[in-house]
């Protein structure tokens, strides 16, 4: 038996490798003519360290140098010394161009034509060496446009995101027709069953990650054509964990595969789906914008993943509903298209008026980001968002179980000098907190530091004081806090009641604030978590 692998590298091409039983990554990659880094082989140097984005496999030996225990468990490995037990995807520290490999080229014939609407095409297509050609549930092509010339004496590339999943034989995409488009007039003039299309791929790192949670999927527009093919895929596994997928247009001619969706929801435990149409004179039972059918149960607390394929104002949208609802989940997979690119040869300086409003239409009527030779920084994103929020919530649990043990320890037992630099050190935590705002975030983390360490300091339990000391509350605050602004308002006043119940040596009292200072302590963290994000997104 044989495991597929997908190497994905930093320029956005995917590889894909067949690895034998008993072989490593590295070894399969080289047998298949794509130079991984790579030096030793012996898992000593760490040179060839990459990161697994999902599967299972055996780590195999290697010295602590080359990868730590912390790396390990966070899920990078050494493809010198992993075997996989399962299919894998693994993030490769590097370019394509490095690997000596590049994006494969295919010839496909157009086997159907579905014009929904004027403003929308289905495009399907075969490609005889099917079995070749692999790619993962959300990833794109750059198909060429027949008859075009990109000014190089080459077809025009316009790109495009599969609707089919990855294992249905018939290849099929979304296409947004515009005025003036290439591929738009090619499919609205020309196209027929039976033309001849070439295309290069697969790219890009928005697609299906191994599902642990509940999932919410996001769609604008052909944005709708990268989830149609995870959901084909996630009908494959077993049933699992909840998906729900809200679609949203501009208007009623926009609304597509409508009735798939309604067979994935018939056919597939535990999905649902609803949609909405921007435009007020539509017959559309919703009508809005996604966000307004995004209900709390679909965040599942932030314990889900998101992937949104959609225009920037459409994701900055998005970043906002969560924000404003103190959400943030744990994976945020995005893909965010932009109608602007410079092409490829232009001056640094930018494209010109015409180069902009071709870029602009190539990009409207893909309905995705335009991928040319050459892309100017900030034509397009696909991305993705981690926030450190479960590891958070587990420091402050920990915080608050060890707390919890110092209470039984030191309440009754702290001397009149020791309950007075207590109560110091809880007035001093509040110099920097107006009401529910930090005045200097960073000034609170440190005094907020030396309040909870002094009961493990007056604790006569040394083991105690060590396990604290290993927790990483302190450096995650410094780190989530130093550009926060909202604090939970109860925090200061916590503070000045643990030590009042110290002083009346009321147990219960102290350990009960405790419990609640834990809670509103995490609070404080998911919000500026989520404000992050939604900084880091303008």
């Amino acid at each position: 038996m044989t495991f597929q692998v997908a190497l994905s590298f930093e320029d956005g091409v995917t590889r894909f490798i067949k690895v034998a039983p008993n072989e490593t990554v590295a070894d399969a990659s080289y047998k298949a003519r794509i130079n991984i880094p790579l030096d030793c082989r012996d898992g000593a140097c760490g040179t060839c360290k990459a990161f697994c984005e999902s599967g299972s496999y055996d780590g195999g030996d290697y010295i602590e140098d080359a990868l730590t225990d912390e790396e390990a468990e966070e899920g990078y490995c050494l493809p010198c010394q992993m075997m996989p037990e399962s299919d894998l995807v693994v993030q490769i520290a590097g370019t394509s161009e490095v690997a000596k490999t590049a994006a494969a080229s295919y010839t496909a014939t157009v086997t159907g034509l579905r014009r929904y609407s004027e403003t929308v095409v289905g495009l399907d297509v075969d490609v005889d060496n099917r079995d070749d050609l692999v790619f993962l549930p959300g990833q794109y092509v750059n198909i060429a446009v027949p008859g075009s010339d990109d000014g190089t004496g080459k077809p025009a590339t316009r790109s495009y995101s599969f609707s089919a999943g990855p294992y249905e034989n018939s290849l099929s995409f979304l296409v947004k027709i515009t005025d003036g488009g290439l591929m738009s007039g090619y499919l609205r003039d020309r196209a027929q069953v039976g033309d001849m299309l070439d295309f290069t791929g697969p790219f890009g790192s928005f697609f299906l990650r191994e599902r642990k949670r509940p999932a919410l999927l996001l769609a604008g527009g052909t944005g709708l054509a990268p989830l149609l093919s995870i959901l084909s895929k996630i009908r494959t596994e077993d049933p699992g964990h909840p998906v729900h997928l809200v679609y949203g247009v501009s208007s009623d001619r926009d609304l597509v595969e409508l009735d798939t969706l309604e067979e994935h929801m018939r056919s597939l435990p535990g999905f649902t789906f609803d949609y909405c149409v921007s435009d007020p004179n539509s017959t559309a039972p919703h009508k809005g914008y996604v966000t307004s059918l995004v209900e709390p149960e679909h965040l599942n607390g932030g314990d889900v993943d998101i992937y949104l394929c959609g225009p920037p104002p459409m994701v900055e949208s998005v970043r906002t509903h969560l924000s404003d609802n103190g959400i943030s989940p744990t994976n945020f997979y995005f893909e965010k298209f932009n109608a602007s690119a410079t092409p490829a040869g232009a001056p640094a300086a930018g494209p010109t008026d015409a180069e902009r409003a071709a870029a602009e239409k190539a990009a409207s009527e893909t309905g995705r980001p335009v991928v040319l030779d050459n892309p100017a920084p900030g034509n397009y994103e696909i991305g993705e968002e981690h926030p450190p929020v479960a590891e958070s919530d587990e420091q402050f649990d920990a915080r608050m179980a060890l707390e919890l043990g110092v209470v039984e320890l030191t309440i009754g037992r702290l001397t009149p000098e020791q309950l007075v630099e207590f109560r110091i050190l809880a007035e001093a935590s509040g110099a920097s907190i107006e009401g529910d705002r930090f005045t200097d975030a960073s000034a609170f983390t440190d005094t907020n530091a030396a309040f909870h360490e002094f009961l493990f300091r007056c604790c006569t339990n040394p083991v105690l004081l060590e396990a604290y000391n290993q927790l990483e509350v302190t450096q995650l605050m410094k780190q989530v806090l130093r550009d926060s602004y909202w604090v939970e308002s109860h925090i200061v006043d916590e503070h000045l009641e643990i030590v009042d119940a110290f002083e009346r040596g009321d147990k219960s009292a102290a350990r009960d604030l405790v419990v609640a200072h834990s809670r509103h302590a995490k609070e404080t963290m998911r919000r500026a978590i989520a404000d992050g994000v939604a900084a880091g997104a303008k």
